[in-house]
């Protein structure tokens, strides 16, 4: 499924990448024409996003592949290297999920929803260092959320395995800083995004799920995956000033911020419709193999979907708003003084 193409750039693997964030983040690397390794489950999903990848004008390679799977994950990885060459940037997209009461979930479906969404993390970044560290030289991007943080009622699943990752990604950090490695891994957590997801994860809910607003569309989340990329010097990217006050609001009141979600967190993931009964689900297997239907990059929410984020604009340019911050404070230091002489 390579086309053969101009372009030089770097080889970017992206789990995940048949749908979603992952399907808008490999259309955003394909604007900078550069070889894109696209690792998912779903057949429909993956031969799109190569047609997408491509009529940008860049290399595209699909390569079916369940992350939750270690050999597979390393398979996947041989191939790209074989096929584009060493890998430049490695991003961690992919995951699955159950809305439900933590009681409703079971065992298996916590195991599945921690190997995909948790350790699918661990196993890619394991395979990007593997390749990364002779050279000396690579960059990993872990696509989190708010939620790494803070655990919401409805995803008991989904937030054990996102703090994981975010426990995951610190202590690989320290490690890397610790052997003076120019290896590079970062984060990026995101609030509500429009995406598939709410479509196809297994749901025990009476209504549709829903992101709880603001929503944003999947582009926002991708323009913070390369800026990320292309910048990951830092620990860690918000996006949303959704994510930025649930973040913060959890650091200073985490026990009220409980009773607030507990009052609020189960009808604001539902919308008034009831859940369709035959609601496709992507937990054992890919939605769009069941009727070679391909979801896309976004969701059912595209009417109530921001297409931009100050907040995201704020934590790429954060030196330039604290230079700014600097001066205002200096000047109005400078005021003060020279009122107090007067």
């Amino acid at each position: 499924m390579v086309k053969s193409t101009p372009a030089s750039g770097r080889v970017v693997v992206i789990t995940g990448a048949s749908g979603g964030i992952g399907r808008a983040v490999a259309r955003t690397f394909a604007t900078r024409r550069d070889k894109i390794a696209l690792l998912a489950r779903g057949r429909a999903g993956l031969e799109q996003a190569v047609r997408e990848v491509q009529e940008a004008g860049a290399v595209a390679l699909a390569v079916p592949t369940d992350v939750a799977d270690p050999e597979q994950v390393e398979r996947a990885a041989t191939t790209v290297e074989n096929t584009l060459g060493p890998i430049d940037i490695w991003i961690n997209v992919a995951f699955t999920s159950v809305f439900a009461p933590f009681t409703d979930i079971t065992a298996a479906e916590y195991t599945r929803v921690t190997e995909v969404s948790y350790l699918g993390y661990v196993y890619g970044t394991k395979a990007a260092l593997t390749r990364m560290r002779p050279r000396d030289a690579g960059t990993i991007v872990q696509v989190g959320s708010a939620l790494a943080y803070r655990g919401i009622p409805l995803q008991s699943a989904y937030c054990g395995a996102k703090h994981a990752v975010q426990g995951f990604h610190e202590a690989l950090r320290c490690e890397l800083l610790h052997d003076k490695s120019r290896i590079r891994v970062t984060m990026v957590q995101m609030p509500a995004v429009n995406t598939p997801q709410f479509s196809w994860v297994l749901s025990r809910l009476p209504r549709q799920a829903q992101p709880v607003p603001p929503i944003f569309q999947p582009e926002v989340a991708a323009r913070a995956v390369l800026y990320a990329a292309e910048h990951p010097r830092r620990r860690e990217y918000w996006v949303g000033a959704s994510t930025a006050v649930t973040l913060a609001a959890n650091a200073i009141a985490p026990g009220l911020l409980d009773r607030y979600l507990a009052v609020t967190g189960f009808s604001s993931q539902q919308t008034d419709r009831p859940r369709h009964p035959h609601q496709p689900q992507n937990l054992w297997q890919p939605a769009d193999d069941t009727d070679g239907h391909d979801f896309g990059a976004h969701g059912i929410f595209d009417e109530k979907a921001h297409a931009r984020s100050g907040q995201l604009w704020a934590s790429e340019h954060h030196g330039l708003l604290g230079g700014a911050a600097g001066v205002l404070a200096g000047a109005v230091t400078i005021l003060l003084v020279r009122q107090r002489r007067g």
